[in-house]
């Protein structure tokens, strides 16, 4: 296929258009070219918040991982000569925290107070696109992990786990999240794309586990095993924990139809730090081990 992949040069972006280039596919990337490209694509160079020219390119399909507003969706849009197929990404964000869980595609979207303008982005843009293209996919993932993840998440617990030092762990650690493997998304895509699924939106993720089976596993991956110290609640847990203090999982039903099996977490896991060992310079850190020295010790 001839694939438009928006973004391409970080994470989720990155994978995809890789993902896709190394399966013979006939990649085109359109990002503003200010970081080093993939070798197997071409790209588009422009900044999508301000198209200035024509795409005059037909595609099999556009993967659009970079829509976090409606004038993305429409810029994009406005600029394409023709496309066979759209497929976006989104978030859970556009779930507001008040909804009876698991989260599925037919509850109403809104304001999540965790999430602010975020997710009523999402939700605008999904909004644009289903408007303008009715038969466009869309697919909201939980926490996204995996190699080129260059959020500070796993990658912060391997950093404790090289240091052997204590887990700081939220409460009791009990609080359930919910993961995807960007390879998995991967494959979901091809899915759909293969498929031609009755249904347009898709929540997909493996089976949630708690904080500190997540925890437990990011150390394994690391040959080691974690001590535990818990945190009381009085203390905002993304001062040194790096998700919000928000329990939410996704009703993956229909994504399991199409597709019922996913990475397990531990091999994701050791996928995920075998590249960061090797990384650790792409991941942009945050401050968690000196909010831990100075006022949890």
């Amino acid at each position: 296929m001839k694939i438009l992949v928006t973004g391409g040069t970080v994470f989720v972006s990155k994978y995809i258009a890789k993902h896709f280039a190394d399966n013979g596919h006939e990649v085109y990337v359109l990002n503003r070219n200010t970081k080093p490209q993939l070798p197997n694509v071409t790209p588009i160079v422009c900044d999508r918040a301000a198209i200035d020219k024509k795409l005059d390119i037909h595609f099999d399909a556009v993967i659009d991982v970079t829509a976090y507003t409606a004038q993305d969706i429409n810029n994009l849009l406005d600029s394409l000569s023709g496309f066979d197929n759209y497929v976006m990404i989104s978030s859970s964000a556009v779930y507001p925290e008040t909804l009876d869980l698991p989260f599925k595609e037919s509850d109403t979207t809104g304001k999540n107070k965790f999430w602010g303008d975020y997710g009523t982005n999402k939700i605008a843009a999904e909004n644009a696109l289903i408007k303008r293209v009715p038969n466009a996919y869309i697919i909201r993932p939980p926490y996204l992990y995996g190699e080129y993840n260059n959020v500070y998440r796993e990658a912060f617990v391997f950093d404790c786990a090289e240091k052997d030092a204590p887990f700081y762990m939220p409460k009791d650690g009990s609080m359930p999240l919910q993961f995807y493997h960007v390879a998995d998304l991967c494959e979901f895509i091809k899915t759909v794309l293969s498929a031609q699924p009755q249904n347009h939106i898709f929540n997909v993720g493996i089976a949630p586990i708690t904080i500190k089976q997540w925890v437990e596993l990011c150390y394994s991956a690391v040959g080691k095993t974690p001590k535990f110290i818990c945190v009381s609640d009085d203390i905002e847990q993304r001062n040194y924990f790096p998700f919000y203090d928000y329990a939410y999982i996704l009703d993956t039903t229909l994504q399991n139809k199409l597709v019922p099996t996913q990475l397990p977490l531990d091999i994701g896991l050791k996928r995920a730090y075998k590249w960061y060992k090797d990384n650790k310079d792409r991941v942009r850190s945050k401050n968690y081990f000196e909010f831990i020295q100075n006022k949890l010790r």
